[in-house]
Order: C-alpha cells, then sequence, then structure tokens
C-alpha cells in the first residue's frame, strides 16, 4: 500500500499477521502522487527472496490494479487479489465489452468470472475475476462493490484473502495518529528513512508483546473493555503492547505512592497483590 501526507509519499511492503500488517520494506517515493509500475515492481523485488519458501498471496488496493502488475506477480509464482477499479473493461464475449460496474452487481451478492479478458487495449486472459459488495446491515451501508483480480480459483479463497488487505490501514493509523504520531515529524530525508525504520521496528516488537501478553491471560491489566458489558477487548495486540510498557513504567515511578495507598486501603491488599502478580507475568512478556 501507499500512504502520504505533506511532501512524504512512503510506498510499504508489509506481512499481515494477527490482523494488523507487519512492514517489511519501504520506499520513500521522491514524488507525490501514485506509484507506477516499474516502482511497485522494483520493491517487490526486494522481498521476494523472503518468502521463496512459502506460499504467498499479494494484495493490493485499486492503485495496483494494472493487468501488467498482475501478469509479473503470476510469472514470479505469486497468487494475488488486486482491486480493479469499477470502469475497468471485461469481455462478454467476442467482441463485446462492459465496463465491471455493469456487470450486476448488487448489495448483498456476490459471483466469480472465470478465465476473463479484460482491458481493451491490451486484452489480457487468463485470469479471474471475483465481485463481491457487502450487504447492507441497519445504518452500514457499503457505497459500492469489490472486483478483485485474482488468480485464485474462487470467490471462497480470493474475497477473504482480499479482505485481509485492510489490516495495513489499522498499522497506518497505528503509525500515525493512534499510535507513534509519524505525521507530525518535521524531518526529512535520511533521518526520516531512519525514523521509519525505528518505527517499525518498535511496532514489530510491540505486536509481539501484545500478543505474548494476550496468551498470558492477563491483558485485562492493560487494557480494559470499553463498552459495557462486553467480556472481551476490542484492542489490538499492538495497543496492548504499547500500553502494557506504560503501565510498567507507572508502577516502577508511583511504587511508594501504591504502597502508602494500600496502608490507607488494606481492604484492597487482594486487588494490590493480583495487581503485582499481573505486573510480573507483563514484565515478563517484554
Amino acid at each position: 500500500d501507499r500512504t502520504n501526507w505533506k511532501r512524504k509519499n512512503l510506498l510499504m511492503i508489509s506481512v499481515i499477521f494477527q490482523k494488523r500488517a507487519i512492514p517489511i520494506y519501504f520506499k520513500l517515493l521522491a514524488k507525490l502522487g501514485s506509484s507506477n509500475l516499474s516502482e511497485q515492481t522494483k520493491a517487490l523485488s526486494k522481498i521476494i527472496p523472503l518468502f521463496k519458501n512459502y506460499k504467498t498471496v499479494v494484495l493490493g488496493d485499486r492503485e495496483f490494479c494494472s493487468v501488467s502488475l498482475a501478469e509479473w506477480l503470476d510469472e514470479q509464482g505469486f497468487e494475488f487479489c488486486l482491486r480493479l477499479k469499477k470502469n475497468e473493461n471485461i469481455e462478454l464475449k467476442a467482441h463485446l465489452w462492459c465496463e465491471i460496474k455493469d456487470l450486476g452487481l448488487k448489495p448483498g451478492t456476490s459471483f466469480f468470472v472465470s478465465d476473463a479478458t479484460l482491458t481493451k487495449t491490451k486484452q489480457v486472459k487468463g485470469f479471474n475475476v471475483a465481485c463481491k459488495w457487502k450487504k447492507n446491515y441497519r445504518q452500514n451501508k457499503a457505497k459500492e462493490g469489490w472486483f478483485i483480480l485474482t488468480n485464485m480459483n474462487s470467490k471462497i479463497t480470493a474475497i477473504p484473502a482480499y479482505q485481509k488487505r485492510f489490516d495495513i490501514e489499522e498499522m497506518f493509523r497505528d503509525f500515525k495518529s493512534g499510535g507513534y504520531n509519524l505525521e507530525k515529524t518535521n524531518v526529512e530525508g535520511k533521518r526520516f528513512i531512519a525514523l521509519v525504520l525505528i518505527i517499525s521496528l518498535v511496532y514489530t516488537i510491540a505486536t509481539l508483546q501484545g500478543q505474548n501478553i494476550k496468551s498470558k491471560g492477563i491483558a485485562k491489566y492493560v487494557a480494559r473493555p470499553k463498552e459495557y458489558g462486553r467480556s472481551h477487548r476490542r484492542h489490538s495486540n499492538f495497543y496492548i503492547g504499547l500500553y502494557a510498557q506504560n503501565w510498567v513504567n507507572f508502577i516502577g515511578d508511583c511504587w511508594s505512592l501504591v504502597q502508602d495507598l494500600m496502608r490507607l486501603s488494606r481492604h484492597k491488599l487482594e486487588n494490590y497483590l493480583q495487581g503485582m502478580r499481573a505486573m510480573k507475568l507483563i514484565q515478563s512478556a517484554l
């Protein structure tokens, strides 16, 4: 995916893990606006050796929807799910074309077009198009459907795979206002690249620490449910890992104050001891 703000234009490749995207490669583009095919393939070429022993699915939004990129990914042995623009042309039958938005996709429906021929100029054949428009539910109404160019063999595999792409949006939010406030930095050039690298590392560490804390069953001490009656948190592994460090640091700074409060409220001693046990477990996960 790509994100931009002010004069920054960042192209990033990530691995989806536990409903978050873990960054593995990024490129600061020396321009504003969308990336092109050359920039995309050069970036992907950097990470190919990392996944030569794994089955890999490449996910991309409409910026990465070119049939040329699809052909390149297929040649590299990758599966892919790339969201097409709704005005892309598809051949219905010999010499009869229409835009994919006119295929009849409606809210609450989905279908799969096998062995499609796409674009009038290149007329690329052999790939499939998975189509889905989410069902309207109360006030939640999807504005438009998905048209996903893929070399997967069914919508049952292609659509759930593409849905995971939205996890990178959560990662960008964590990098920015939801976590590290990257968009407020004024550094440029190599300093900015170094900053993104550091944030990528600590973001990954926080996410893994959060997962570890969850597995120990002590996440409720870090981030309690915000909705009344909810037994399971809605916070991500990243959020838990990030705030666990704050929680431990707070205890260190306020140790004497907590002890004084316990002397005044001895009936809370059991809760205090329970919290201390939780803190030791949290420290072991950091």
